[in-house]
């Protein structure tokens, strides 16, 4: 694992992806929510979003006699 310093552009590729899924997730909480309980809620939700394209992946992939058909 490299261990040197995260550059500014690093650090600003990371942020470009973050925050706009962390202000989908803070819209949709209740009023009065702290940043933590975002943050919390935001693991969550980015871990069934995980699972959920997974299984989106495994309702697409043909099995067993399907597997040898193409799909055009």
């Amino acid at each position: 694992m490299n261990k040197n310093p995260l550059t500014v552009e690093e650090v600003k590729e990371a942020a470009d992806q973050f925050f706009p899924l962390f202000d989908v997730v803070k819209q949709g909480m209740p009023e009065g929510s702290t940043t933590e309980d975002t943050l919390k809620v935001m693991e969550s939700i980015c871990t069934l979003a995980q699972k959920l394209r997974v299984q989106k992946e495994l309702d697409s992939t043909p099995f067993g006699f399907n597997k040898n058909q193409e799909t055009d």
